[in-house]
């Protein structure tokens, strides 16, 4: 299969309810779906089973992923999407792999501003923590129509405007590349072990096996994880009291950021259906209008709702001390920043083209209200996020580039 044949059965595989979806990490090629074409999906149950099944170990207390209906996860499956998660041969320049804006010791984060393309492009958001990403009722930051981890792989793999990976015009060289390898016949024949003898690796079994091993991103064994499974010296006694803060009225992080995923927007195979959320934070207001810089204006651009205006979905809070900078233009350098913010109720912006006192956007959530700290009690709350930091998760060998070079004993 071959040039544009292979992008059709990639699209093909990815489809829902006839309508193929072009999606991504957030550049002008995330096109909008009619609503109809993008439903929840329903969990994957085994016929006479109690609950689903998943193929990898779940953290204590964590909820089994749902998975769209008719996928199936297998380690053969994420194992394959391992390797082409971190080959930078899927990129026409042969420069940059899906892990080149997703590093393992960022949380899968880059540490970028926002992120860049295979060619220089700068695109225009932060790159978002792929951690339990198996859970999240919708992909990137702000598109409610963005719903499964498969259409979400097709901007970056095909878009042109801005050119990510670049597979767009370099179809049949990828493949050429990615099926000259003799790994990949191994692992394709593990993943797929019921296609045809003639069959061969195409974009739609790069993309189901991609978002394979994404869904088995699990961070759940962070010091405050241990802290609460019985382990009283896990964290210190500063985390201690900013967890009691952070799950307060007085400071409403919660609200936002609850569930065992530290963010409420969350989906699981026991939730009745998948839970958005999207919160303006009062990150801007340019000109007192209640706007967002024409770059990018949140949720807002795919509903034009004017009360959707700088709406974001909430990210989890799971390591988030080694994902920034932060928010969904990567503005906010630090977490101590991040906290002064939310602190004085909203962003002040004193000069430039995007001022204005995002404390008063009319927009803003009511979560976002303002409160005040004592030095020690922002150190102690900055303590409590410090402890979300998953090591086990960040340093996973079965979660690494099989393509890295051997690092010495």
């Amino acid at each position: 299969m071959r040039g544009s044949a292979a992008i059709s059965a990639a699209l093909a595989l990815v489809s829902v309810g006839g309508g193929a979806v072009a999606v991504g990490c957030g550049g002008p090629d995330e096109a909008t779906p009619d609503a109809g074409e993008l439903a929840p999906d329903a969990a994957v149950i085994e016929p006479d089973a109690a609950a689903p099944t998943w193929p990898f170990p779940l953290p204590p207390g964590f909820p089994v992923p749902r998975l769209p209906e008719g996928r199936a996860l297998t380690a053969e499956l994420a194992e394959l999407g391992r390797y082409l998660f971190y080959d930078v041969r899927l990129s026409a320049n042969g420069t940059q792999a899906c892990g080149s804006c997703h590093l393992q010791a960022r949380a899968f984060t880059d540490g970028r501003v926002t992120s860049v393309g295979s060619e220089g492009a700068v695109l225009r958001r932060n790159a978002m923590s792929l951690a339990n990403v198996a859970y999240n009722p919708t992909q990137t930051w702000a598109n409610h129509l963005l719903v499964d981890l498969e259409s979400q792989a097709h901007v970056p793999m095909f878009g042109e405007n801005p050119i990510e990976l670049g597979i767009t015009g370099h179809e049949d060289e990828i493949l050429a590349r990615l099926r000259g390898d003799s790994t990949y016949d191994a692992l394709f024949a593990a993943a797929f072990p019921d296609a045809a003898p003639t069959e061969e690796l195409d974009f739609g079994h790069v993309i189901l096996a991609i978002s394979a091993f994404e869904r088995r991103l699990i961070s759940g064994d962070s010091p405050v994880d241990r802290y609460r499974a019985g382990d009283e010296d896990a964290i210190s006694e500063a985390a201690k009291r900013g967890e009691a803060m952070f799950f307060s009225e007085t400071f409403e992080c919660h609200h936002c950021h609850g569930s065992f995923n530290f963010t409420i927007a969350v989906d699981h195979a026991g939730l009745a259906a998948p839970q958005p959320a999207f919160f303006n934070t009062g990150l801007y207001n340019v000109g007192g209008t209640g706007a967002y810089p024409a770059i990018d204006q949140g949720l807002y651009e795919l509903t034009q709702d004017p009360n959707d205006m700088g709406r974001f979905r909430p990210p989890t809070l799971r390591n988030v001390a080694v994902t920034g900078p932060y928010m969904h233009d990567g503005s906010v350098a630090t977490l101590d920043e991040v906290i002064r913010i939310y602190e004085r109720g909203g962003r002040l912006i004193e000069d430039g083209p995007n001022a204005g006192d995002g404390r008063l956007n009319p927009e803003k959530s009511p979560f976002v209200p303002g409160f005040t700290l004592t030095d020690e009690e922002r150190a102690d709350l900055l303590a409590f996020l410090e402890a979300l930091t998953d090591t086990t998760f960040l340093t996973d060998p079965s979660l690494s580039d099989p393509f890295a070079p051997a690092v010495a004993p």
